[in-house]
């Protein structure tokens, strides 16, 4: 009964129908429809976590029969992180999609415009164009309350245990909450200072989860990303950690996009 329901979840995810936490999706137009899926999928996780936060979406992406990788971050600078996302893609047999969560989603558009890269998904994640300040992008809209939780330790940056479990995972129980900060990994000085060289999102596919109840990114910010990548979106009731609190949600945002083809 347990693999029904999921499956039947799954389905409603692709057709974007609401559900529960679920939002109707709308597309603008770039979501078509490529000779064969794509079956390689990379996931890059965002600050203040690691390759883990994607625990239950990969065994909902495994189940059908996609190859994924998690990719470990070492979140020091963007361009070690873009390494490491290369590092991913070249290992992998056929063509990628690349799905990518808060910070990483300037990782992925840096480092999508490899020729394996046929769409990139972001889930609640930063969309800046080329070059562009995306602190200074922040600034356009509501402020977003975990910034202001962000402790500083020399060269390395956390989220304070209340920031963190209110304004970084505010719709996950207490415990669990508490348990990702435990495990939280510190930010890079470094990484405030990067800016992308490239914006895949240009030239590939997108697809776009807002988390409506994001503290770690206003959700009118993460609107206006979707919408000048002119991206399939779907809006999800969440914290930023939507691929944790509803991952069949996300998961199946991800499988859309692995019938996706280059524009």
């Amino acid at each position: 009964m347990k693999s029904c329901k999921l499956h039947s979840l799954i389905f409603l995810a692709l057709a974007g129908i609401s559900v529960g936490g679920y939002a109707s999706a709308s597309s603008p137009g770039n979501d078509t429809a490529p000779a064969a899926p794509v079956k390689n999928i990379i996931l890059v996780h965002g600050l203040f976590a690691d390759a883990s936060s994607w625990s239950g979406v990969i065994p909902v992406l495994q189940a059908r029969g996609l190859k994924v990788t998690a990719v470990q971050n070492p979140t020091t600078s963007l361009q070690d992180d873009v390494a490491a996302v290369r590092r991913a893609i070249a290992l992998q047999k056929g063509p990628v999609i690349l799905v990518a969560h808060s910070y990483g989603g300037m990782v992925i558009s840096e480092a999508g415009n490899d020729p394996k890269v046929r769409g990139l998904v972001y889930v609640a994640a930063r969309a800046p164009a080329a070059g562009e300040d995306y602190t200074a992008l922040t600034r356009k809209f509501t402020p977003a309350p975990a910034s202001a939780g962000i402790k500083w330790t020399g060269d390395y940056g956390q989220l304070t245990e209340d920031a963190f479990v209110h304004d970084f995972a505010g719709d996950l129980p207490l415990k669990q909450a508490q348990v990702l900060y435990a495990v939280q990994q510190p930010m890079g000085r470094a990484v405030t200072l990067g800016r992308t060289t490239e914006a895949a999102w240009q030239h590939k596919p997108v697809y776009y989860a807002v988390s409506t109840q994001d503290r770690t990114i206003s959700p009118d910010l993460e609107r206006f990303m979707a919408k000048r990548m002119k991206a399939y979106t779907i809006e999800l009731k969440a914290s930023h950690l939507s691929l944790i609190s509803q991952p069949e949600a996300v998961a199946g945002l991800i499988l859309r996009a692995t019938h996706a083809d280059e524009k």
